[in-house]
């Protein structure tokens, strides 16, 4: 092994273990101590969803806000936000403010969940002067076509009464007129990009309330009601704004949050692993390395449909660098990875044990799996 090998590492969370950044420092510790002349680069990844934007604050050396917001409920809440290192991109999960976990599950009904909090989190990010803004929409609570978030930005949504509408989703059958004269008009000097991986249109058997429903409290009852609201809430978006978000993929996601970011908020709809590769400025780092690892918690026949490790390893092969994987549970059928740009993947579970006791000693075990591979690799290199 050349004295100045550097292998690039760019995992994952380790859901309920470690952060993504944690897993990069236990590799490293690892690493070090089969052999301390390697230089290691961390590069804390995601996919996406949770964890998004703490793997971004790390990778970039940025900064997490917390304020309180406006929760699916209508109560307050605790919610945060990031300004990735560069001082001018904003970042946020929306589950951070309106996410199921924050609605007890005998209180969950989408009829009246709100994406307010949502907005809050976007009008704080506003106030840094961002010309970004990225947001990550998956584990909503919600399903009120984003009305939330257009509400806390300034917007209106009057019914024929010319009152505005309360909170959620049932609200939007008594929509008449969208006033945004008083919406944030910093909005529009600030791209905006929207970490989504479902395809779901925003209405129909296939669509955001039929679809994601059932986990949110709806009863088929409800699914009805709030698929035909936002259905109209459609027709009166591409009446007065002349935009047609009703069939367009992804419009769907978050109860339709997807398509009230893009009517109103002019969003890019993005996979989420291509987003944190980008903005982790990944491809940058690897042309620096000799060999790049990445891995998460669970790697199965999953993996392959846009999870981090074949994210990272898609990239990585288009520079023919090597690709160690490694995971708490390596699963079954995995072996299409290895024709994907997988190269070797390594369970980081070392003994029997229960799942309580795997999670405590997950960075003590990626330590360990890690020296033993480069003591392997000592002795044939």
């Amino acid at each position: 092994m050349k004295k100045d090998f550097v292998i690039l590492l760019a995992p994952d969370s380790f859901k309920e273990s470690m952060t993504a950044k944690e897993a990069c420092e236990a590799m490293e510790r690892g690493i070090k101590k089969a052999n301390s002349s390697i230089s290691c680069i961390h590069v804390p990844m995601a996919d996406g969803g949770e964890g998004t934007m703490q793997s971004l604050i790390d990778a970039t050396n940025g900064k997490i806000y917390t304020i309180s917001v406006i929760g699916p409920l209508g109560d307050e809440v605790e919610a945060s936000y990031g300004i990735l290192g560069d001082g001018e991109t904003g970042i946020l999960e929306m589950a951070s403010a309106s996410g199921i976990h924050l609605v007890p599950p005998e209180k969950r009904n989408p009829l009246i969940t709100t994406t307010y909090g949502t907005g809050q989190l976007i009008k704080a990010c506003l106030n840094h002067g961002v010309k970004k803004l990225l947001i990550g929409i998956g584990g909503s609570a919600t399903n009120d076509g984003g009305i939330g978030v257009v509400q806390a930005l300034g917007g209106k949504f009057l019914d024929k009464e010319g009152e505005e509408l309360g909170f959620g989703g049932k609200e939007l059958d008594k929509l008449v007129t969208i006033d945004l004269s008083n919406f944030d008009n910093r909005l529009k000097d600030v791209i905006v990009e929207v970490a989504c991986d479902v395809d779901n249109h925003l209405c129909g058997e296939q669509g955001a309330s039929y679809v994601f429903g059932a986990q949110k409290g709806a009863t088929p009852e409800m699914m009805g009601i709030l698929d035909n609201n936002l259905r109209h809430y459609s027709e009166i978006i591409k009446r007065q704004l002349g935009i047609d978000i009703l069939h367009v993929s992804g419009a769907g996601a978050a109860g339709g949050l997807g398509a009230g970011l893009m009517a109103f908020l002019n969003g890019k709809l993005n996979k989420g692993i291509d987003m944190v590769i980008k903005y982790s400025k990944l491809e940058e780092k690897l042309s620096l390395a000799d060999m790049v690892w990445t891995g998460e918690g669970s790697i199965d026949f999953q993996t392959k449909f846009g999870k981090t490790p074949l994210g990272v390893a898609k990239v990585a092969k288009r520079y023919n660098k090597p690709v160690i994987a490694l995971a708490g549970r390596v699963g079954p059928n995995i072996e299409i990875l290895y024709t994907m740009g997988i190269d070797s993947i390594f369970s980081i579970t070392r003994d029997i044990t229960t799942l309580e006791e795997a999670l405590e000693k997950g960075q003590e075990n990626m330590e360990k799996v890690a020296e033993n591979i480069i003591r392997l690799m000592n002795l044939n290199c």
